[in-house]
């Protein structure tokens, strides 16, 4: 292990939590990753290992059968994860939001009935706000559910659900408008309910579709799907936290902390394409001597690690802020703006040392350039962070006439 992202002030259980997953993620997801991405294949044997080391219950309280760790800890784990194989954090992250807004949201029977099952990879969970022709504009979702009787019928389709194949529990965002007060925001006529659901493809409960995967050019091996609800009827306690109107602060929230997943995940891919492109700068010989050694290489490894630490450091800081109780959504958002910015980069430059074997499938920074875009657009795309960051600098910064 290299002396980049490294990380001060663990604790002893942090470092052995640490440790037993980099040892995981050497000797089970790296080997595996480029089969499994090449054939597209869903990682059964490293989910598996996953929920026997408890990271699907990393978060949750111990009250509920988690190892209830800190939002650092769990960042921590997902940087190496993704530093094996990005798609595999995919997995962990839709998962973890989920269960973060029950924790958060849920009321105590919400709790009990879900995180012991999460807690041990049981249930997994999938969430979505988007939609087909929304986009980020989370104010133009369409879906909607309304009362029948003591039930909710929910209409609508709901797009880039990250595990929603794969997943037993979703949590989607839809419109109940006629429950808000007269003149309520847009933003305080929103609800989200929890959709408990066999795992697979095509109809799987009556009313509720998952048509299939959308091929996606990279993020392979974990399932991207749409979900469709056609009077599909749910009962009145999959209500996330059992009140009307709270469900777009619910999923920002949840969207808050998995910013700092996704900036850890993209210090994992970077970190990783720092190793790549570092171990074949000093075999590739031209002219001589290795290409390390030539100035244009060396100066290109040295921003190159510089962006890994960099990134590092600053997702480290918004996940502390986060477990302080401290509002983080400026840190966070540099943090995950930063990091998949510097993450695409870097692996870029990782590429360029490649040269034309970079462009071959055969060696992994194949696989690591065609991941990295997917990290601007997750969890708000780079436009979005730079919003968000504006409008938090303008309230800190506001001229005082």
């Amino acid at each position: 292990m290299g002396r980049l992202a490294q990380t001060d002030g663990l604790t002893d259980v942090q470092q052995e939590i640490l440790a037993a997953v980099r040892d995981f993620v050497d000797n089970e997801i790296i080997p595996n990753a480029q089969r499994l991405e090449h054939a597209d294949e869903y990682p059964t044997d490293i989910v598996e290992g996953l929920k026997e080391m408890g990271i699907f219950g990393i978060m949750i309280p111990e009250e509920y059968g988690g190892l209830g760790e800190s939002l650092t800890t769990y960042a921590l784990c997902v940087e190496e994860i993704a530093r094996g194989w990005m798609s595999v954090s995919g997995v962990i992250n839709t998962h973890f939001i989920v269960a973060y807004m029950i924790m958060q949201h849920g009321t105590e029977e919400q709790k009990q009935h879900f995180l012991p099952r999460m807690a041990t990879g049981e249930v997994r969970g999938s969430f979505s706000m988007s939609e087909p022709g929304c986009g980020s504009d989370v104010a133009a979702i369409t879906s909607k559910a309304l009362h029948k009787g003591d039930d909710w019928v929910l209409n609508g389709q709901k797009m880039w659900l990250t595990n929603g194949g794969s997943s037993t529990l979703c949590a989607v965002l839809v419109r109940t408008d006629e429950d808000a007060p007269e003149g309520a925001s847009v933003y305080k006529k929103m609800s989200t309910f929890l959709i408990e659901k066999p795992a697979g493809f095509g109809e799987v409960l009556p009313g509720l579709t998952i048509p299939g995967k959308i091929d996606k050019m990279g993020y392979k091996g974990v399932d991207t799907t749409e979900l469709v609800m056609e009077d599909f009827v749910l009962p009145a306690d999959a209500l996330l936290g059992g009140e009307v109107g709270k469900g777009f602060y619910q999923m920002m929230d949840g969207v808050e902390v998995g910013r700092v997943n996704v900036a850890a995940r993209a210090c994992g891919l970077a970190n990783r394409a720092f190793e790549l492109g570092v171990d074949y700068a000093q075999q590739r010989v031209t002219f001589g001597k290795p290409i390390a050694e030539h100035q244009a290489v060396a100066f290109r490894l040295a921003e190159m690690a510089t962006k890994v630490e960099a990134a590092h450091l600053m997702m480290v800081k918004a996940a502390r802020m986060k477990d302080s109780g401290e509002r983080n959504d400026l840190e966070a958002g540099m943090a995950k703006y930063l990091a998949s910015e510097y993450c695409k980069e870097v692996v870029e430059d990782s590429f360029r040392i490649h040269g034309g074997y970079g462009y071959s499938k055969e060696y992994e920074i194949e696989r690591l350039y065609r991941e990295a875009p997917m990290l601007m657009i997750g969890e708000g795309t780079a436009d979005i962070q730079r919003m968000i960051i504006a409008r938090r600098l303008l309230e800190d910064y506001k001229l005082r006439s």
